[in-house]
């Protein structure tokens, strides 16, 4: 489906009926990610599983210039409006994490719970900023079959990148459906992210926050360390996966989902 929302096109998944809970992609994927997900809820009965396409990503409108996190937390709220959802749950996996965080600050009333997946709070230093520009540029002159190669090696594990080919085709795809400008607009606007540190402490809705073993960009130790600042906060690692743990081990990930969400109906 398509809806315009804040003057633009977004693609989303709405499916089922119950408790809402709403997946935010990661960087430079698209909701496709989140398939297995919404079955395993739309099997379950309990929940209305949505998941959306973020500006450039998928089969959303592009948006020209930097597309800061903010304003993906603003397209978030405009969907969920739309949709008559005043309250849900946000799992947020890498940069749809960085977005929760981003809509907790503005729409804290609005969060009935957080799944905060192989993503961090800190704010980028200099040297990731500059790591977020390169990726940008790349985009911008070679397209995103050379972002695809940049990236899976940092997003996958050595293991499921070797043993896991379907989910390499699959992760290829999805970066491959992404337009260079999103993929440039999203690494600027990621770049200038606030530091959410500060919000840790005040997070009043549950909080669970899952890190794959092998994740290289957001390591487990980095999860565990932030998690002990957020009140009742829980962490999980999953073993064998890296930073896109949902999609290297789905079934573990799903089954740590639903427990957690069976908590909150």
């Amino acid at each position: 489906m398509k809806e315009a929302i804040n003057s633009i096109h977004l693609a989303y998944d709405d499916h089922g009926a119950g408790l809402p809970v709403i997946f935010l992609h990661a960087f430079p994927l698209n909701r496709g990610m989140w398939a297995q997900e919404l079955n395993s809820l739309l099997d379950d009965g309990n929940y209305r599983a949505i998941a959306l396409d973020w500006r450039g990503f998928g089969e959303s409108e592009t948006t020209a210039g930097r597309v800061s996190m903010d304003q993906l937390a603003q397209d978030l709220a405009g969907l969920m409006d739309h949709l008559g959802i005043q309250e849900a749950v946000l799992c947020g996996l890498s940069m749809g994490g960085y977005v929760a965080f981003a809509f907790y600050r503005a729409f804290p009333e609005r969060v009935r719970g957080l799944i905060l997946a192989d993503t961090q709070p800190y704010a980028d230093t200099e040297e990731a900023k500059q790591r977020r520009e390169t990726v940008a540029k790349l985009a911008e002159s070679d397209g995103t079959t050379a972002i695809a190669n940049l990236q899976i090696p940092n997003l996958l594990s050595e293991t499921g990148r070797n043993q896991k080919p379907e989910v390499v085709r699959a992760v290829e795809h999805m970066i491959n459906t992404a337009t260079p400008q999103g993929i440039a607009a999203a690494a600027r606007g990621m770049a200038l992210r606030a530091d959410s540190t500060d919000l840790l402490e005040h997070i009043a809705c549950p909080v669970l926050v899952i890190a794959g073993e092998q994740d290289a960009i957001t390591p487990p130790g980095m999860a565990q360390e932030y998690t002990s600042k957020i009140p009742g906060g829980q962490f999980i690692m999953i073993q064998q996966a890296g930073h896109l743990s949902n999609l290297e081990q789905p079934d573990s990930f799903i089954y740590i989902l639903r427990s957690f969400l069976a908590t909150l109906r």
